[in-house]
């Protein structure tokens, strides 16, 4: 029998699901969240489930904030159960599940007035985020773009905003204006300095609203950087189907996941913060080298393995790690490239924590796919790839196993396979880049020109001449006997 995930159903659920000992009943509100997808429920929202399981920081309870048009259909689904969400963690050894409960609302998109009152909130103090890499408004170089049409937008109508900086902006004004404390803006995104980055975003926007708001945002909120790491795959309807039959439970939009989980932060957090040291959070005071080293060797590898496994028609990412091609691949990548250019981190072995990745890729429960790996490249490449490929550049170094990875990613882009599947658009920026890549084909320079992803990167001869090679190597031997020239050091 199906027991359909509910607050009034927790307690019929079968014994092989552990559920929470507490109700949302029991928490009051101290989080707004904006971007209440899979990742967040994996990772912070599990953190705070195991805290208030142990009876602590109850005061703490999420309020989610839907943004996008697309937020509204994950409110709707939610809210039916009661905004539980049932948490299945696999790995090679077996399966649990739990259901987490520490979200108490979700606010719709478009509700923009209730949520500003929100984020007005006393009871408010931190306003978390995890709107993936291209959510920030970035330029090539990793800097704020202020002409951004969104922004503009937000820029122009402050009082209607649009974007989550917007909003962001908005709340902090009208907690001035009711003369309380700024809250602390916490990100979750897997972007290098991720505190600096919204920092930058929030008071960017302010300051083309009002110079004075700016300043008062630097000097006066807290922006924490820190380092979050969960492989957490895509919900479909193959989860929802192993769910019901392995466990008995009809949940909507149930989180699959990998039982690891790091989460490593700065400890800036003027109003408070729950003590999620209590439940495995690394509070330290400089967070740089947790993060550049999972976003050069996790992410990085991701980034690796995706393009050649998509140009093989390779659908899971663990059966990417069974061919011997991409897992000799990435191990000859890190080793040689990645790991040289990744400054030491306390407590660490680099080389055992790039062989706990490998692992973890292949871990054949996780159900983790292809094409989430290659989804959005043109603005994961220049965050988890290029900038080993610039660091390596700036001391002579070879950037040849750094190069193929964003030659394959160019013949990707071409939008077949080798076997000549179609591949369908996986990129906000697919058009343009589709049609660099098709003129790359005869040009290899034609993709490097697009300055916003590649930067100096594409200005140095031994880049554009290692890039150019192993393209042409791409499209006229294929992915596989393209790797099998790199393992072989005659790429």
């Amino acid at each position: 029998m199906t027991i359909k995930l509910a607050a009034s159903s927790l307690r019929t659920l079968p014994p092989s699901v552990a559920v929470p000992k507490y109700s949302h009943r029991d928490l009051s509100p101290g989080i707004v969240h904006f971007g209440v997808g899979n990742f967040h429920r994996a990772h912070q929202a599990a953190y705070l489930d195991a805290l208030f399981n142990l009876g602590e920081d109850r005061d703490w309870g999420l309020i989610g904030a839907g943004v996008r048009p697309a937020d509204a259909q994950m409110r709707e689904v939610l809210a039916r159960q009661d905004f539980l969400t049932t948490i299945v963690e696999q790995e090679a050894q077996g399966t649990t599940a739990h259901v987490t409960a520490p979200m108490i609302d979700y606010i719709a998109p478009g509700d923009t007035a209730r949520l500003i009152e929100t984020l007005a909130s006393p009871e408010i103090r931190i306003v978390s985020m995890t709107i993936t890499e291209g959510g920030y408004f970035l330029d090539s170089e990793g800097h704020f773009n202020p002409t951004h049409p969104e922004i503009v937008a937000d820029a122009a109508d402050p009082e209607i905003p649009k974007t989550v900086f917007g909003l962001i902006v908005a709340g902090l004004v009208a907690r001035r204006e009711k003369g309380l404390a700024p809250f602390t803006v916490m990100s979750c995104d897997n972007i290098p300095g991720n505190g600096h980055v919204t920092e930058n975003a929030v008071a960017g926007l302010a300051e083309l609203i009002d110079p004075e708001l700016a300043q008062w945002v630097r000097e006066s909120v807290a922006f924490p950087n820190s380092m979050v790491d969960r492989i957490t795959p895509a919900t479909s309807d193959r989860e929802r189907a192993i769910l019901e039959k392995d466990f008995g439970v009809a949940d909507g939009w149930p989180v699959f996941c990998e039982k690891f989980t790091q989460w490593v932060m700065e400890d800036t957090f003027p109003l408070g913060r729950p003590a999620l040291e209590k439940v495995g959070v690394t509070f330290v005071g400089d967070v740089a080298p947790w993060e550049l080293m999972k976003l050069r060797i996790l992410n990085g590898g991701h980034a690796a393995i995706a393009y050649p496994a998509a140009l093989m028609d390779i659908h899971f990412v663990h059966e990417a790690m069974e061919e011997p091609l991409i897992s000799a691949y990435l191990e000859k990548l890190t080793k040689e490239e990645i790991i040289p250019v990744v400054p030491p981190v306390p407590g660490t072995d680099l080389d055992a924590y790039r062989a706990l990745i490998a692992s973890r890729f292949a871990n054949p429960k996780i159900g983790d796919t292809i094409q989430r790996l290659c989804l959005d490249g043109s603005n994961r490449q220049p965050k988890f790839i290029l900038p080993s490929a610039h660091d390596r550049l700036a001391v002579g170094a070879p950037v040849t196993g750094l190069a193929l990875v964003s030659a394959l990613w160019c013949r990707y882009c071409y939008g077949v396979t080798d076997t000549g599947r179609t591949i369908a658009p996986n990129d906000p920026n697919w058009d343009r880049i589709q049609r660099a890549s098709i003129k790359a084909k005869d040009d290899p320079r034609a993709f490097l020109a697009m300055d916003d992803i590649f930067g100096a990167a594409a200005k140095s001869p031994a880049y554009v001449d290692t890039f150019s090679r192993a393209l042409q190597t791409v499209w006229a031997e294929g992915a596989r006997e393209t790797l099998t020239r790199y393992l072989n050091d005659a790429l």
